[in-house]
Order: structure tokens, then sequence, then C-alpha cells
């Protein structure tokens, strides 16, 4: 018989975000040898089925935080669940991760934790106002909570030092993330996959994918595109994704696709990818990017200078610094062999360094000890 896996998230489909990607990839092999129940907002959309696993989901509360509305609380039905569980793997620490982290404290079983995101961080970004209340008030929690954990799953070193040095104690494991290289793969006919999705094979696209959340920054990507717009005839602006900045991003030449299912066909569209953030942990969508082939210029945030170096496999550029990226997309988008060059040795940064077999076998690892 298969051991009992628990996963309780605050993230997960139809809310796609890195999280919700995170889990769905894990849980095609995790299922493989465990028996997974899986706690989750009931969120509305369409719902992405995953066959093999029972998912309980959880309604919602009225109000939204950010670009997110959270479950109800329910400790009790969340804390039944612990109790006939084995292994518990927690994803986050809202409503339905704040429960499963107390609920296994008190049953006395072990709950591992992966840490996706600098909870502070992000949430202090997330919001428009009272942006230094909720940072102070995101990371007393955090703190509190990770500490009650059994152990907490990282994606780099500077994540590990990052908690170690604001409190938090619990034993952390460095597993770092990345993508099936399989699934995620160059384009074959750039100018085809551009005409699929209605583009003139010949204009350049700058690309972005993920949510449209503020911590994304994505008007700074908006502003720089103006700029290139300027020196370039035939150029487009590529949003794949939905979020609260939507709106903001609705300009001439900018195309906003809205969520998609698959977004492989996107990013063989792309020339160029661009991730803008003012907070990351790992960035899985700038890794899928790399994976397909393509030169990224990013924000340096979270462990992403561990993988992107700067004029090698991709370029770096400040944050919320629109000239500086138009800047660097100027250079690229004028240089048809550099974009190849940068392209390929993106590809084989993740071949070699960010597979997602290493990922999952690490955490299949640690799962079962």
């Amino acid at each position: 018989m298969k051991p009992k896996l628990l996963i309780t998230t605050d993230c997960f489909p139809p809310r796609w975000d890195g999280v919700a990607r995170f889990l769905v990839n894990s849980i095609e092999e995790l299922k493989k040898r465990f028996d997974i129940t899986v706690i989750a907002p009931d969120f509305i959309g369409h719902r992405h089925k995953i066959s093999g696993i029972k998912v309980i989901r959880l309604p919602l509360l009225p109000w939204q935080f950010g670009d997110i509305r959270f479950a109800v609380p329910k400790y009790w039905t969340i804390k039944k669940y612990i109790r006939d569980a084995d292994v518990i793997f927690n994803q986050t620490i809202g409503p339905i991760g704040f429960c499963a982290i107390l609920a296994a404290r008190s049953c006395g079983r072990k709950i591992f934790s992966y840490v996706h995101s600098i909870e502070w961080q992000l949430a202090s970004k997330s919001v428009e106002y009272c942006k230094s209340l909720v940072l102070r008030g995101v990371k007393l929690l955090a703190r509190w909570l990770y500490n009650k954990c059994t152990t907490l799953l990282v994606p780099s070193r500077g994540v590990e030092d990052l908690l170690a040095g604001n409190g938090i104690t619990t034993t952390k494991i460095v597993v770092p993330l990345g993508v099936n290289v399989k699934r995620f793969f160059p384009s074959a006919n750039r100018g085809r996959a551009k005409s699929v999705l209605g583009i003139p094979p010949t204009t350049a696209v700058i690309g972005f994918c993920g949510r449209l959340g503020r911590e994304k920054d994505v008007p700074t990507l908006c502003n720089a595109y103006q700029e290139v717009k300027k020196k370039f005839r035939r150029v487009r602006l590529l949003i794949v994704g939905e979020g609260l900045e939507v709106e903001e991003c609705k300009q001439k030449g900018v195309t906003v696709t809205g969520f998609v299912d698959n977004v492989l066909p996107y990013y063989h569209a792309m020339d160029v990818f661009v991730l803008p953030s003012l907070t990351e942990t790992s960035s899985l969508v700038t890794m899928e990017a790399m994976a397909c082939g393509l030169p990224v210029v990013v924000t340096p945030v979270g462990s992403i200078r561990e993988y992107v170096k700067d004029a090698e496999n991709g370029f770096i550029f400040p944050r919320k610094d629109s000239k500086a990226l138009a800047e660097r997309l100027t250079i690229l988008l004028k240089d048809k062999k550099l974009r190849h060059a940068i392209g390929l040795a993106a590809r084989k940064t993740i071949v070699q360094g960010r597979n997602w077999k290493k990922t999952i076998k690490e955490i299949v690892h640690q799962l079962r000890h």
C-alpha cells in the first residue's frame, strides 16, 4: 500500500501561478509513489483535472488580498486529513497552510513546507497601501509558522540564508527548481509559431508570461516597449497572463492573452523574454523561457543570478529601470546572431543544471525519509 501524502496549498488550479504549476508537475510523479490528497481553495474557473488524486476544495473568503482570494480557514476539516496522512507537504502560509502547520504540530505529524517565495516581500509588493505594515506583519507570521515545520525545502542557498537571517531556525534543505526540458524546447520555426498566433512572421516579439500582479512590475516592461517601438517598425509586446495590471498593459502594439492552458506556443513565438519582477525566489517562467532557447532579460531578484549570467546566457537590468531594459532589448533585437547564441547558452544552462528530473527526485527522497 502506498503511503498517504497530504498536500496543502492556498494556490492551485484554476488559479495558475508558479506554485500551481509546480504542484501540477510534481503530482504527476508523486502519485506513482503516494496516495495523494490535496486541500486547496475553491477557485472559480476551469478545473484542471489530475487523475488518480483526491482534491478537497474549501470555500473562499469574500475579501481579496492583492490579486488573490484566500479560503476559509477550516482548521478542524484540515486537521481530520492531517491525522489520516503519513506525510504532509505544505506549499504556502495562507489560511490553508496556516491551519495545516498548526494541525500537524498539534498531531505530532511531520510537515515539509516548500518555500516558493519570500512571503513578506511578496505580500508587501502585492498591496497598494500599508506596504511597510504588511511587510512587518507577514514577516512575523512567516517566522512563527516556519519555525513550527519539521523541514523547509528551499530553492536556493540565498533563500536558505535569508530565512536563517530572519530568525527561522527550522532545518532547511536546498532543492533547486527545474523545468521539464522535454516539454519546454526551442521552436523549430519561429515565423510559423507567430503566424499561428496571428502575428506577422517578420514582427519581432518581446514576451512576458505570468500573473499580472503588482510585484511583477509589468508597467516597467510596457514603458520600455514604448521606447523600443521608436527604433523598430515591426515589434510586438506579447503578455501571456491575467491579473490586476491588465488595463495598464492595454496599449497599441501590446497583445494580452489572458489565461492560457498551454504556454509553449507563446514561448515559441517570442524572440526575447522579459522578467521585470520586483521579487522572486527562482522564477519558473524564466527557466521555461531559457529551456525554449530564448534570450532572457531579467531583474536580479531571488536566485536568478545563480543561473542567469549577464551577457552570457541572458541580460540583467536594474528593477524599475525601463530605460536600461529598453537598451538591452534594443541590443538583442538588432542582432539575430546574438539572440541565437544567447538562446543556445540559456537552453544549455537549464538542461545541465535546472532539469526537472533532479528536482522531483530530491523532493521524493525528502518526503520518503
